[in-house]
C-alpha cells in the first residue's frame, strides 16, 4: 500500500487514477482547487483520505499547498497530473509549470514523482528568457520533461513522465481519439513501482517512447531550473 497524492484530481484523468489507486488499496489524498470543487469530489470520491485545496495559479496558495502537503506527507508518491490549456500564456506558465516546480522544490521528497507531459511537447518553442510571457500548453509539456530529466539526473528519486495521449476528457473533448483507460494507466502503474531505476523515462501506455531531445542537454536543462528559480524565488533542494 502507498500513500499518493494528485494534483488535478477533481476530475478527468486524475480522478480516474485516483480511483484505481485506491480501488487496489492505496492511501489517495486528492487536490481541488477550491472548496466548492473539493464537496463534489468528496461524491465522487468518497474513499479519498483527504482533498488538499490550493489554486495552482496562485503562488501564495501554492506555497500553502506545499504546507499541507508537508503536514501529512511524506508521501510515496506524487503525480502532478493538474494542467491547463489556454489562450492566456502567463496562466500556462502559472499552472502547468511553475507550480509543479514550486510543490517539487517546496515539499519532502517522495520516492517517486510523476509528471505528466504531452506528445505536443516535440518541437515546441522554448524561450528560457521569456517563460512566463511566452509559454504554450506544447511549450508547458516540454518544459515538464525538461525538469524530469534534470531531476532524475540530480536526486535519488524515481522521477518519470507520462503521455497520457489524446483521451476524451473535458480537456481533451468528445473528438479525441485515444483511449480513456490507457490514459491513466502508466500513471497507476508507475505510482507503486518499486523499482528506482526507472526513472527518467517518457512512457506512452506503459512504453518508453521517442520524445524531444533537447530535454537531454545538461546544460539546457541547468539553464531552465535557474530561470524557474529566479521567476519562483524557490530553489530546489540538493
Amino acid at each position: 500500500m502507498a500513500k499518493i497524492f494528485i494534483t488535478g484530481s477533481t476530475d478527468g484523468l486524475g480522478m480516474l487514477a485516483a480511483k484505481q489507486l485506491i480501488k487496489v488499496g492505496n492511501d489517495v489524498y486528492l487536490h481541488a482547487r477550491n472548496e466548492s470543487r473539493a464537496i463534489d469530489a468528496r461524491v465522487q470520491v468518497p474513499y479519498a483520505k483527504e482533498i488538499l485545496i490550493g489554486d495552482l495559479a496562485s503562488k501564495s496558495e501554492v506555497k500553502n499547498l506545499a504546507k499541507q502537503m508537508n503536514e501529512i506527507g511524506p508521501f510515496d508518491t506524487v503525480i502532478y497530473n493538474a494542467g491547463i490549456s489556454s489562450n492566456n500564456k502567463r496562466s500556462i506558465f502559472k499552472v502547468n509549470v511553475l507550480a509543479p516546480y514550486m510543490l517539487t522544490a517546496l515539499t519532502t521528497k517522495p520516492k517517486r514523482i510523476i509528471y505528466i507531459s504531452s506528445s505536443m511537447h516535440k518541437g515546441a518553442k522554448l524561450d528560457l528568457d521569456n517563460l512566463e510571457n511566452d509559454t504554450d500548453y506544447s511549450s508547458s509539456k516540454l518544459q515538464i520533461l525538461m525538469l524530469t530529466k534534470a531531476l532524475s539526473r540530480k536526486w535519488q528519486v524515481a522521477v518519470n513522465a507520462v503521455d497520457p495521449g489524446w483521451v476524451p476528457t473535458k480537456m481533451g473533448g468528445p473528438n479525441a481519439n485515444d483511449d480513456l483507460i490507457e490514459g491513466y494507466t502508466s500513471q497507476v502503474w508507475l505510482a507503486t513501482l518499486d523499482d528506482p531505476k526507472v526513472t527518467g523515462k517518457y512512457f506512452y501506455h506503459m512504453r518508453p517512447d521517442d520524445y524531444d531531445k533537447r530535454v537531454d542537454n545538461v546544460s539546457l536543462q541547468d539553464e531552465f531550473l535557474e530561470k524557474i528559480a529566479s521567476i519562483s524565488g524557490i530553489k530546489l533542494p540538493n
